[in-house]
């Protein structure tokens, strides 16, 4: 708890944890329940159930559902992973508005799951592309990184809180590069924090 800053502008970025029968939003809430100050959830806003029989009626209504969630309670809604062609408008407007959010409010706190969606066996992922680019605007803003890593261990459910860093985006490379680059560190770092057989492709 001592490495939670008092205050922000922070981003917090933990691990899209999931096993059949436990929802991230179970890690979602530990997280922001733990945060002194009500955060900006940046949520998926819609549920594409992949291989699933029930998908083309499961994803319009979740589109449906999920959205209207999002402005009940003040969630940022973006596109779900891995990125579709006809999301990029949706994409790009969202984008807009967090860091809209953040220039309005200088102690903003937000909370993303950098992976965006369920991975095998809860291991760690590399996230799609562009993640590295949102999080590095979000540095250029003034936002520091606060990795929280969540997983299950003898029945109970763990969330451990890393400390804080500022991403150093002058000695990083260009474009692709860069957005590779800044991704392996966020997620690096959420890595330290996780049990070793959960670290996946950041062992």
């Amino acid at each position: 708890m001592q490495n939670i800053p008092a205050y922000g502008p922070y981003a917090v970025t933990f691990n899209h944890y999931y096993r059949p029968g436990f929802s991230i939003w179970w890690l979602c809430m530990a997280i922001a329940a733990a945060l002194p100050v009500e955060p900006r959830v940046i949520t998926t806003s819609e549920l594409t159930f992949p291989g699933s029989w029930y998908a083309p009626i499961g994803m319009p209504v979740s589109r449906f559902v999920l959205k209207r969630l999002a402005r009940v309670y003040g969630f940022s809604a973006m596109p779900p992973m891995p990125p579709r062609e006809k999301d990029v408008l949706e994409r790009a407007a969202c984008v807009r508005a967090v860091l809209s959010y953040v220039n309005e409010n200088l102690d903003a706190v937000l909370v993303l799951a950098p992976e965006g969606g369920d991975q095998p066996g809860g291991r760690l992922n590399w996230p799609p592309p562009g993640l590295g680019r949102f999080a590095a605007l979000l540095a250029s803003k003034g936002l520091s990184i606060l990795p929280v890593a969540g997983w299950e261990q003898d029945g109970s459910l763990y969330v451990s809180f890393g400390q804080a860093y500022r991403l150093e985006l002058g000695s990083l490379p260009a474009v692709v590069e860069k957005d590779r680059a800044v991704s392996a560190i966020v997620m690096r770092a959420i890595a330290d924090l996780l049990p070793e057989a959960l670290r996946g492709d950041f062992a």
